[in-house]
């Protein structure tokens, strides 16, 4: 049996790579500080004889006698409620912590990937993204944290791979959503539905033109696992997302009819350097590896919806 250290195991994404690595017969090891992440999303496997759970912030020194196969690195808040109230955090664990992880993975003569995100392409001028677009960042703003933190992670995980020939696979991870994510996490789908849900209107920032994708959350874990376990992709950046764009103000009348709710949509100003359009390319994971999303947004809309019905209380 394989052992695999998943480092933010108690985040959205995390927790639901968690469970797919148990049920693909995989020893688990999971770190997480909860700065972001939850306990209840691990709260399952407690009584799992495979898994076993790590307090610790990822810029401490790592101590794990274990021998690890495969590092999987998804430590860092990643919405704009939780890099914009960490902002420090956020740039040292995407810097002293994926350095720290880099070493325990040479230490370990261990697999490594980092997840990253769409955001290193910031406002981008190509359209849809292609991983080898450099992106329009800034890199003073207030999302710089996220931004420039995910950017340097890519910078010295691909070092490591050149210098020590360490095994180094990196995807950008574009917008996600289902069960598990925070009620008020800050971004448009759990935004969306908690408002629809409490017949709040819809916040709706600029004129609603900007553009974002939608990926189901099991689509994306099926793509992690395939960039993680394959072979001969050594130093291969991968995008990882649903090509299909929606307009916010489209998004947000999806919902409102999903959920038969009397909202309406209010308008707020458009945040500094927030993206206007958002869209991977992912002609070279499907060329690569032949994944692409299978789940409709319809369907996991409604997956979402229900359980954010049963989860209502802020977190």
């Amino acid at each position: 049996m394989k052992t695999v250290l998943v480092a933010g195991a108690a985040g959205f994404i995390g927790s639901h790579l968690c469970d797919k690595l148990l049920k693909e017969g995989f020893r688990v090891i999971a770190i997480d500080n909860f700065i972001s992440g939850k306990p209840k999303n691990l709260f399952h496997l407690k009584n799992n004889e495979n898994f076993k759970f790590v307090e610790q912030d990822l810029t401490d020194s790592i101590q794990i006698s274990e021998d690890i196969d495969l590092i999987l690195h998804f430590a860092s808040p990643a919405s704009p409620v939780d890099y914009l109230k960490y902002p420090v955090e956020t740039l040292k664990v995407n810097s002293i912590g994926t350095i720290n992880l880099l070493n325990l993975s040479r230490e370990k003569n261990s697999r490594y990937l980092l997840a990253s995100t769409s955001e290193t392409y910031g406002d981008p001028f190509v359209h849809p993204q292609t991983e080898n677009y450099w992106g329009n960042v800034n890199p003073v703003g207030l999302r710089s944290v996220y931004d420039e933190g995910k950017r340097f992670s890519e910078a010295i995980s691909m070092a490591y791979y050149r210098t020590y020939n360490l095994d180094v696979r990196i995807i950008r991870i574009f917008n996600t959503y289902g069960p598990r994510m925070k009620v008020q996490d800050g971004r448009v789908v759990p935004n969306f539905i908690f408002q629809a849900l409490k017949g709040e209107d819809l916040t709706v920032y600029g004129d609603g033109s900007q553009t974002r994708s939608f990926c189901y959350i099991d689509d994306l874990i099926r793509g992690i696992y395939e960039v993680a376990l394959s072979e001969n992709i050594e130093g291969e950046i991968f995008n990882l997302g649903c090509p299909e764009e929606y307009k916010i103000i489209d998004f947000a009348k999806i919902i409102i009819e999903k959920i038969n709710s009397n909202s309406k949509i209010s308008y707020k100003t458009l945040p500094v350097d927030d993206p206007k359009r958002r869209c991977p390319d992912i002609s070279k994971i499907k060329e690569f590896l032949g994944w692409e999303p299978k789940i409709t947004l319809d369907e996991g809309i409604t997956k979402t919806i229900e359980f954010f019905k049963s989860n209502l209380i802020v977190d």
